[in-house]
């Protein structure tokens, strides 16, 4: 029996030491393996959506800005966000707590009122047409709903640029209510009552005493509808050329630039804000959600069929 107890022992515990050195194997190769891992990823390092600084891979914030380097989920929808976004276009609600959102000043959490501009966190509501709004002009009629925005847009509206862009939009606007010739039946009327325009006004001069009369011209005659619709093409091509040359400045700050945007659409005509973060068409740049990265105001006219994002 000891003959046969000994050798057996011996057996198992080799059996066990064999075990043992396979089961280290993998579990030091495991190891060596994610170290490497470790070390790549952290050459690889993140960079920075909003000043392009490299960074540490388990860094959470720009070393350079202190922006988020990672992305981050809506409070309201939990939609995934882009870390430097300030505004769900998922659930079209505005997301930072830290950040004024009419002003683009610093803001503590437990601040109800912006310490800046004393703007409420809550929005504004337009005295206009009565939408709530998160920034400081209103995304449903374009009402300046602060004194910085009503500032800004009165010093937009004085340079010649914007001058000259409100003529052209308000010229395309009463293009829009024209009414052209429908037939030629229609012409022939239109040139009578053109013509017994000018009998009555001269007969009326001739009472008066003058006898040689000037008939002034209506400011506008009627057209065809090709005619009509080539005009205006004119117009918005003449509008687009302009809105390119008035660039919008380029800022850090999305409430910067979504209120010099605002504040440079002209009225009576129909405009989309094409956003460079998704080239989608919004309403405003108020429905984008990193204006910041930039964009410009598009001419759609009336009867456009370009598809714009609903931003309620």
């Amino acid at each position: 029996m000891a003959e046969d107890y000994t050798p057996r022992q011996s057996r198992q515990s080799a059996s066990g030491l064999q075990k043992s050195q396979e089961a280290d194997v993998p579990q030091s190769f495991s190891v060596s393996q994610t170290a490497e891992q470790a070390q790549m990823q952290k050459a690889a390092g993140v960079v920075c959506h909003n000043c392009g600084t490299m960074n540490d891979v388990d860094s959470q914030y720009c070393l350079s800005c202190g922006s988020p380097l990672h992305g981050i989920v809506c409070p309201n929808c939990g939609s995934d966000l882009d870390a430097d976004a300030d505004f769900c276009e998922v659930c079209h609600h505005y997301i930072r707590r830290d950040v004024c959102s009419f002003c683009g000043s610093a803001i503590s959490d437990s601040d109800g009122y912006c310490p800046q501009c004393g703007s409420p966190r809550g929005g504004i509501v337009c005295p206009t047409c009565h939408t709530l709004n998160d920034f400081s002009f209103c995304k449903q009629c374009g009402q300046p709903l602060t004194e910085e925005a009503r500032q800004l847009q009165q010093k937009v509206r004085e340079m010649p640029e914007f001058i000259a862009l409100e003529a052209l939009a308000l010229d395309y606007n009463e293009l829009q209510m024209e009414l052209p010739f429908d037939s030629e039946r229609d012409r022939r009327r239109d040139e009578m009552s053109r013509q017994l325009r000018e009998r009555v006004l001269k007969l009326l001069a001739e009472d008066e005493g003058i006898e040689y009369p000037v008939i002034p011209q209506p400011e506008r005659t009627r057209m065809t509808k090709e005619e009509l619709e080539d005009r205006k093409r004119r117009r918005i091509e003449q509008l687009s050329e302009m809105l390119d040359r008035m660039a919008i400045p380029q800022s850090s700050s999305p409430a910067k630039v979504r209120n010099y945007a605002m504040a440079q659409k002209p009225m009576g005509v129909r405009l989309a804000w094409l956003c460079n973060y998704k080239n989608a068409l919004h309403s405003s740049p108020c429905g984008c959600a990193k204006p910041q990265l930039g964009g410009k105001w598009v001419v759609l006219g009336h009867n456009s069929g370009q598809e714009v994002k609903d931003d309620k």
